[in-house]
């Protein structure tokens, strides 16, 4: 418990010396904004929706991106060191737009969701905090984990709800995917929206780099709980004549807007017809024999298998893994 009650008692602590005050509902969301000011002041922010050079990043953070043939780039990405002006931890995050106002959207998920997380994520403490039956000493792992799920959904649930009632963003016809991943200590959290991918590359026992994908790519069609769910709310899944094997989701009445996920921020045309923003939230405890992790969008994992990844050279394996 003593562990438990210095995590939140640090993070409580960071949010009253920025406000002058005991964090509250209000104050806490606000504050949390300004703990992301000050880490981007602080150099622990990078965001980037083009190509990044990263230089003196203590977690050796890399980011690229770069324009397809399809016009503007709608990818952006985010990386916030000592998250939540915490040591160990830190937040990582890919966000893949679509649609007209698509590039709008992944921007505004990109800069609305770190803070909010971290807003419900100390909410969360403190509610686990005043439970006398909670003990994080007895199940570290598997409380952390959940104080983690709780926070995730939460905060997808008002991003999304924000994005809607956004007036300066047309979503009604645009979205984006999002992946993050929180790493505290030797534990990462995964939370998936859409058809982006996480892969690990971890040593194996002879030595060579093997990937493990971490996360599930939500299609319309996959997994097959996916196609069930929006099927039952009289959406549609199919492929067009000139898209084999690319599946949809379409209107009950028009062929129309034709998401190829199943999962993603905005796209509210189509949110009563299947469509969710609901996170798949996972957990790994990190290893001395993990090396690191890709998050990459489905224009790069779609082209290759992640399977193909076995290569002692860690500039192979990062190609094998994405191609």
């Amino acid at each position: 418990m003593s562990q438990f009650s210095s995590m939140f008692n640090g993070l409580a602590r960071s949010f009253s010396i920025r406000r002058g005050k005991n964090p509250g509902n209000g104050d806490g969301r606000e504050a949390a904004e300004a703990m992301a000011k000050d880490a981007k002041k602080n150099d622990l922010i990078l965001r980037s929706s083009g190509f990044v050079n990263i230089d003196g990043s203590n977690n050796f953070a890399s980011v690229f991106s770069k324009r397809g043939r399809k016009g503007v780039n709608q990818d952006c990405t985010i990386v916030w060191e000592e998250f939540g002006c915490q040591a160990d931890m830190l937040f990582c995050g890919i966000f893949d737009g679509h649609g007209p106002w698509g590039h709008f959207v992944a921007k505004r998920v990109r800069e609305s969701m770190p803070s909010s997380l971290l807003c419900n994520w100390q909410e969360t403490l403190a509610q686990a905090s005043l439970d006398p039956d909670f003990d994080l000493e007895s199940d570290k792992k598997h409380h952390r984990f959940h104080i983690w799920k709780h926070s995730y959904l939460q905060t997808c649930a008002i991003v999304d709800r924000e994005l809607e009632h956004c007036r300066k963003i047309d979503s009604l016809y645009s979205g984006t995917t999002a992946l993050t991943i929180v790493r505290q200590g030797d534990l990462i959290y995964v939370a998936n929206i859409g058809d982006s991918r996480a892969v690990l590359a971890t040593t194996s026992d002879d030595g060579n780099l093997v990937p493990i994908q971490l996360t599930v790519d939500f299609k319309p069609n996959l997994p097959p709980e996916e196609a069930e769910r929006i099927t039952q709310c009289k959406g549609r899944v199919f492929c067009l004549h000139d898209e084999p094997g690319v599946h949809r989701v379409w209107l009950p009445d028009e062929e129309s807007p034709g998401l190829a996920m199943s999962r993603a921020f905005g796209d509210y045309c189509i949110k009563d017809y299947g469509l969710i923003s609901v996170p798949e939230v996972t957990q790994r405890h990190i290893t001395s024999r993990d090396q690191f992790v890709v998050l990459a969008t489905d224009g790069v994992c779609d082209k290759n298998a992640t399977e193909s990844c076995y290569s002692n050279s860690k500039v192979e394996t990062l190609e094998a893994c994405l191609n």
